[in-house]
């Protein structure tokens, strides 16, 4: 492990280059086994593939735009979950899990905060993972909604379980423990950005350029 990482002054761990490497080739990797084997049988998977960048890229660029930054880490950001979602949703569930994964690295890559394997694995593998949860409505009625709400909310539980067990000692002493306030304060950035966006692509001109996409994305 410590091949990999090394401690930092602040108790935490920083990736060495052999680490930010491993986790490069894990992503790239991530892509491409999503593309291979989520991808549509009739067409190149190049599509799917370009399709899933993209929407890294701007779920990542999106991330970076922080309308609300909570103290202890969290905010509300502009939209930037939608955009993993919708691969899952436009794609189907397996690719959404692999892109929603594979975003899940990237933003380890970028923005590190590493107390332990277990602690990466919950905020960064299974949290980010769990907006691909929306490939489930793929092809279902209102589909981008409840898919959306499915990912968000499987966010949320991660984001809840690792505030519960790895971050509980900060919690202050107005909650009457550390698993209330991970419910309250990961609810309040989580909620308020899932509350932005379904009221945003619930606009009709949005709906109808989302299906738009979707169509092409099928094509």
């Amino acid at each position: 492990m410590s091949f990999f990482v090394t401690p930092n002054a602040d108790g935490a761990f920083d990736f060495t280059t052999a680490g930010y490497t491993l986790f490069v080739l894990l992503f790239i990797g991530l892509l491409l086994l999503g593309s291979a084997l989520f991808g549509s049988k009739k067409k190149m998977n190049i599509k799917q593939l370009t399709f899933s960048a993209m929407a890294i890229a701007l779920g990542v660029i999106t991330s970076m735009i922080k309308i609300i930054d909570m103290p202890m880490g969290g905010s509300v950001t502009l939209l930037s979950m939608l955009f993993i979602v919708l691969i899952g949703y436009w794609f189907g569930l397996g690719a959404g899990l692999t892109t929603a994964v594979a975003y899940g690295i990237l933003q380890l890559i970028i923005d590190p905060y590493i107390l332990s394997f277990p602690q990466m694995m919950v905020d960064y593998l299974l949290g980010f993972g769990a907006l691909g949860l929306s490939g489930i409505f793929s092809n279902k009625k209102h589909g981008l909604i409840k898919g959306y709400l499915t990912g968000v909310l499987g966010r949320y539980f991660f984001t809840f379980l690792s505030g519960w067990i790895f971050f509980g000692m900060y919690a202050p002493d107005t909650f009457p423990n550390a698993a209330v306030y991970s419910l309250a304060y990961n609810g309040c950035y989580i909620g308020a950005e899932a509350l932005i966006t379904l009221i945003i692509i619930a606009l009709p001109p949005v709906a109808k350029a989302l299906d738009t996409v979707k169509r092409q994305a099928a094509a």
